[in-house]
């Protein structure tokens, strides 16, 4: 059970997130959405990025966009996974998505349980070893429920949300979660717009001086439009995790379909 004045301590304000520059130019770049628990599917299609990338004469990034955790059945085992040494030729940056942000909210107390329940963290507790009902059934007490859940989450797996920056830009391109307010510059843009929006983005995406590859909001098949592209495709009900490869200007759409998996094409210019 933690303390209540090691909960008072763990409650600092959350803290600004990195944004950082990439230098993509002379790299090809695999861009990858919503994972939500599917290790799978993330699997999967790293194994179809590998096939992929053969014989490409260039550095390789993975970038993925955020959303590890919640809603489906393997989170904890994702975030093993990130926090592990990417494949190999590869360098992997993964990014904050509305998640991960919520998860650590809940960790170091600034929203409730409930509230992070209602974001779909039920499957995460159960791929920590957790089965909520029996801890409710057990402690009953709600100080002490949280307190075994927080003791029960790695500091590896802490540290691994903490270090996770908001925004990636490289040349002509922003790598983010959920988009951007189009209207304001790059360094005007606040750290839950990065990680939430959605109207906002939609709504002005006309206005985009940059192509901004995104998640959050998914859609049956990976998609450009205009300069916006979005490649979160529901992974944890669909089964179809998506990415995009970006190399000298052009782009090309990789997805896992279930037990089969396909490769389809899209110009990102």
């Amino acid at each position: 059970m933690m303390k209540f004045s090691s909960l008072l301590a763990s409650r600092r304000a959350r803290h600004r997130r990195r944004r950082i520059a990439v230098e993509i130019d002379d790299i090809v770049v695999y861009a990858i959405g919503d994972v939500h628990g599917c290790l799978g599917e993330l699997l999967e299609l790293e194994a179809m990025i590998v096939a992929d990338s053969a014989g490409l004469p260039a550095g390789k990034l993975i970038v993925m966009l955020g959303d590890y955790v919640d809603r489906g059945p393997s989170s904890a085992q994702v975030l093993d996974h990130l926090t592990a040494p990417p494949p190999d030729g590869f360098e992997r940056l993964c990014l904050a998505g509305n998640h991960e942000i919520a998860m650590l909210d809940y960790l170091e107390g600034r929203i409730s349980r409930g509230e992070w329940l209602r974001m779909g963290a039920s499957p995460t507790l159960t791929s920590y070893g957790m089965d909520y009902e029996r801890l409710k059934a057990i402690y009953g007490i709600d100080g002490d429920i949280d307190g075994m859940i927080r003791a029960t989450i790695p500091s590896s797996h802490r540290s691994f949300l903490h270090s996770l920056p908001m925004m990636a830009t490289g040349g002509r391109i922003v790598f983010v979660h959920a988009g951007i307010r189009p209207e304001r510059s790059l360094d005007q843009q606040t750290d839950m717009d990065l990680v939430t929006i959605r109207s906002g983005f939609f709504d002005q995406a006309h206005l985009l001086r940059n192509y901004v590859v995104h998640g959050h909001t998914p859609v049956d098949r990976p998609a450009r439009d205009g300069k916006r592209i979005n490649i979160d495709t529901g992974a944890y009900y669909s089964g179809r995790l998506s990415a995009v490869r970006i190399w000298r200007g052009r782009g090309r759409f990789l997805a896992t379909e279930g037990k089969s998996s396909q490769i389809e094409s899209a110009g990102s210019r």
